[in-house]
Order: C-alpha cells, then structure tokens, then sequence
C-alpha cells in the first residue's frame, strides 16, 4: 500500500512561494511535492551538519563555464575543514540522496 503522510502547515514569504510554484510548473511537479522533496534534503544535510548554525556555514555556488553552461560548486565559509572537504548526507548503508523519491 501508500506511505503515510502526514500534513504539514508553514510560514513563508510570498515571493518565494511564487518563485517555489514557478519552478514546480516548469518541471512539471505539485508544489508539495518540491516542498517535500526539499524539505527531506534539507533534513539529512542538517542531520550530518549536526546544527543550523554549522549547515548554514556552507553554500553553492553557481559558476558559469567557458561555454556558457553552469557548473556548482561547494564551498565553504570557514576554515574547520580541508579544502575540498563537505558535508554528505551520504552515509555508509543510507539511500542514495539522488534516488527518485
């Protein structure tokens, strides 16, 4: 049978909500389901990171190469790790963070 779900209610600016539904339109998806798939990333990069404080010392950064594509790149705001060193939310016997959902 199905997966039980339960719902969840939450505050959030307008204009990221809009931007949120674009997205969901043009990738052809329902908005709660960006909502939970985002929401479930975001719950096992804060797991690993082990505080808000310390996950939020890391970003992405888009940087557009030589022939116009974009290419991420992790990088990080302090100096606790090696360079080239990031959070995983991959852990030994963890599913496959890019598995369909």
């Amino acid at each position: 049978m199905g997966e039980w779900k339960a719902q969840l209610s939450l505050r959030l600016r307008q204009d990221l909500r809009r931007e949120m539904e674009d997205y969901a339109y043009a990738d052809r998806r329902k908005l709660g389901n960006v909502g939970e798939t985002l929401l479930e990333w975001a719950w096992e990069q804060l797991k690993v990171a082990g505080s808000i404080e310390r996950l939020l010392k890391f970003k992405i950064r888009s940087e557009r190469k030589s022939n116009g594509s974009f290419e991420n790149t992790g990088e990080h705001q302090n100096d606790d790790r090696a360079p080239g060193q990031f959070a995983s939310a991959r852990r030994s016997g963890a599913p496959n963070a890019r598995q369909p959902l």
